[in-house]
């Protein structure tokens, strides 16, 4: 299952919503979209999965404004834009800037893939998607390391940076999975809608005093490890 926000990284569309959602949940599920071809096609990048991310989080912005919060150049960010857009992710705001500067905003709370249930035609898009969500993920943890000093001491004692070594089947990791997300759809408290403005300080539908906060959830094998053959029960 690759799932990417707010993942550019959230909870499947099967764990979308708690045993007795609220009109809030489920509006929000509506908003979330899976993935086809040709969307894995344009997403299978890990920046692009960063624009898109940055749209997700902080509500509309311009090429300008992503470029400078990404570190690329204005024209790199116009051109990974318009490709969400002709992917059907995100979509201009007409009337909004200036006729030099378009802004651009994402259509969806989270986007989905789940490689169990895919056509046979998406196994190599989505396993380039795959990838590309995983290189975004790191990065943004990378982003994160570099911050850490910088946090309140309320927020640093609480953060977790955490890795465990487990011998699982796959059917074990997509147990654990699902139970994993289910707990996360139980404090999602609105999270995932952007706010309706980039200088927005808080979330529509979050509790008050709360902060966006990144919860990544992975789970692969050892790199370099020799594969068993697998038997579930």
């Amino acid at each position: 299952m690759a799932v990417s926000s707010v993942a550019s990284v959230a909870s499947p569309a099967s764990s979308a919503a708690s045993a007795d959602p609220s009109d809030r949940d489920i509006e929000s599920s509506e908003r979330d979209i899976e993935l086809d071809t040709a969307a894995l096609r344009v997403l299978a990048h890990p920046l692009r999965l960063n624009v898109l991310t940055l749209l997700r989080e902080r509500g509309p912005s311009t090429a300008t404004r992503i470029a400078k919060e990404l570190g690329i150049n204005p024209g790199a960010a116009s051109y990974h834009l318009r490709r969400l857009a002709s992917g059907g992710l995100i979509v201009d705001e007409p009337g909004r800037g200036t006729g030099r500067e378009r802004w651009w905003k994402s259509l969806h709370r989270q986007s989905i893939h789940d490689p169990a249930t895919a056509p046979t035609e998406q196994r190599e898009p989505g396993r380039a998607y795959t990838q590309a969500v995983a290189v975004a993920a790191a990065d943004r943890l990378r982003r994160a390391a570099q911050e850490v000093a910088l946090l309140p001491q309320e927020w640093l004692d609480v953060a977790v940076y955490s890795d465990f070594l487990l011998c699982l089947t796959p059917g074990d990791v997509d147990r654990m999975r699902s139970e994993l997300f289910e707990v996360i759809a139980r404090y999602r408290h609105g999270a995932g809608e952007a706010p309706e403005v980039p200088e927005a300080s808080e979330v529509r539908g979050a509790p008050e005093g709360s902060s966006p906060i990144v919860l990544q959830v992975q789970a692969f094998p050892v790199p370099g490890a020799g594969l068993r053959p697998t038997v579930d029960a």
